[in-house]
């Protein structure tokens, strides 16, 4: 697979003289827990980060089904933008939204909303790749897309409203992905970014076309999915209406970035190098490298990783696994029977707390989505004879622990499989404001541990702007400039035996869980981590 390249599709009209300096990109970064518009201002030598909007994200229950309140994010976005207008007399040079992969939106003949886009942990695919198995295997699924099986992906959201004749998708003419639809409503442009696009379990990233063999197998009408842009390019200028209604004085270009917020993240990484893999952390933990062509391999499909698009074009070979959600939902359920624990609390709680004491497996299937998170964490323990976390401190130690675990089971798993020797974990996200949690992966996993930066999507977004419009002539360029713009935290690892053996110990418990899952048919080894 040729690498895209970037150059293609700048934006021909702007003048190349003049470009180097103070320039204002807002990123638009939608995550699963919160949403934040930022100003990503470039002065010709390095990005300068201004917040200029952040607000609470979360599903939306109605009935027994679970939503997205898509109007309130127009909302939340639109209220970011007045206040870049407020703030500048300047009219931003671009503008670009990431977000989550997987779930959608579906606009009717003329373009209206055909209702709230569900939420991917809603229940209507709760067993949808069983139901599916004898129409495409796993194992066949994996060839045609390169992506893991999950029952959250958009091809068994899609396959389960095929089967039951929803009307919604019966009345669809568009799918957009939530960040193409966010583009929808500032520019009109009725596209599909390409690294959204690779998350739906619907897209050959291999022959870089959407798989429609895989449509019609799970009986998925193909004339819904649009046209799939590439990052960088110029989708348009934002629509009159807008422009009017929010006051800005003239049109500026919308432009699709690396829109699958962690192809974003992993753009505005410097420094990742083959011996080394990013780690993105934060509502969900994903890890991996980056790959000239994605891997198809059966090792790769045994170890439940997934291909995914890249920024420039390329692979990103990674694991998605449950991450900070875990512990987010265990403080959700605290604060519901009204005790009230700050991040900072639970970090001290965690660090006073006895270590290694127990550990969940954060791929189990039992963590997707528990009513009751704490109580879910304590029963894992129970029935592995663990002790069973009794304090927040020792829940909240218990899931660091396991997920620092995870990562290094992960690391070590790509190591076999790329044929790579790893020796340092490039982390983004907001997991990086845990120096905690940053400490004990590098401990964890006997390597050291690069932080930064924190707002790594919009960074990775502003980065693909400023080359899609002539700032930078390369995303290499701009992962340089990146390097001069952001303070970096590294945390080197302790060295003591006693987290090896600990870590042996926690293979050996989860692999109990595993086979235990396997025994009962609730999951086979491919799909282990849904």
């Amino acid at each position: 697979m040729t690498a895209w390249r970037f150059e293609s599709r700048r934006l021909e009209s702007l003048d190349p003289a003049g470009m180097s300096a103070n320039a204002s990109f807002v990123a638009v970064d939608l995550g699963a827990s919160s949403g934040r518009v930022m100003d990503c201002r470039w002065n010709g030598d390095r990005f300068h980060l201004a917040e200029l909007h952040r607000f609470p994200n979360a599903g939306v229950r109605v009935a027994d089904s679970l939503h997205w309140d898509a109007l309130r994010l127009w909302s939340e976005i639109q209220t970011g933008l007045m206040r870049f207008r407020a703030m500048s007399a300047k009219t931003p040079a671009g503008i670009g939204v990431d977000a989550w992969g997987v779930d959608f939106a579906l606009l009717d003949e003329r373009d209206r909303l055909l209702g709230n886009p569900y939420h991917y942990r809603d229940s209507r695919t709760r067993g949808m790749p069983e139901k599916l198995r004898s129409a495409k295997s796993g194992r066949d699924l994996f060839r045609a897309t390169g992506v893991r099986t999950m029952e959250i992906n958009t091809a068994f959201q899609l396959a389960g409203m095929a089967a039951g004749q929803d009307c919604q998708l019966l009345s669809a003419r568009t799918l957009l992905m939530i960040p193409d639809f966010f583009q929808f409503l500032l520019c009109g442009a009725k596209n599909v970014e390409f690294t959204e696009a690779t998350t739906t379990e619907l897209y050959n990233l291999r022959a870089r076309r959407w798989s429609r063999e895989t449509m019609a197998a799970f009986e998925i009408p193909a004339h819904i999915f649009p046209e799939v842009v590439m990052p960088g390019t110029v989708l348009g200028d934002l629509r009159s209406e807008v422009q009017s209604d929010l006051g800005f004085a003239g049109p500026f270009p919308c432009i699709a970035v690396a829109s699958h917020d962690t192809a974003s993240a992993v753009a505005a990484i410097p420094d990742l190098d083959d011996a080394s893999v990013f780690l993105s952390s934060g509502t969900w933990s994903l890890i991996g490298v980056p790959l000239d062509e994605p891997d198809l391999t059966d090792a790769a499909f045994e170890g439940g990783f997934t291909n995914e698009g890249a920024a420039d074009g390329r692979a990103l070979l990674m694991k998605n696994l449950t991450g900070l959600w875990i512990l987010q939902e265990c403080v959700r359920a605290w604060d519901a029977a009204g005790e009230h624990y700050q991040w900072a609390e639970l970090e001290r709680a965690a660090d006073a707390a006895t270590p290694f004491r127990s550990v969940i497996d954060p791929l189990a299937k039992e963590f997707v989505a528990p009513a009751d998170m704490c109580a879910t964490v304590r029963t894992y323990c129970g029935q592995t004879n663990q002790p069973v976390p009794q304090t927040p401190g020792e829940t909240a130690r218990c899931i660091f622990e396991s997920l620092s675990f995870a990562y290094r089971e992960t690391v070590e798993d790509l190591e076999r499989i790329t044929g790579r020797k790893v020796k340092t974990i490039r982390l983004v996200g907001g997991g990086c404001l845990n120096c905690f949690l940053c400490q004990m992966i590098a401990d964890a996993c006997a390597r050291p541990v690069i932080a930064g930066p924190v707002e790594a999507a919009a960074l990775g977004s502003a980065l693909v702007q400023a080359v899609a419009a002539g700032h930078l002539s390369s995303l290499a360029e701009g992962r340089g400039a990146m390097k001069q713009s952001v303070e970096y935290m590294s945390y080197a690892p302790c060295g003591e035996p006693m987290w090896t053996d600990a870590f042996a110990q926690y293979l050996s418990i989860v692999a109990r869980g595993r086979e235990s899952e396997r025994a009962v048919g609730a999951a086979s080894p491919s799909d282990r981590n849904r």
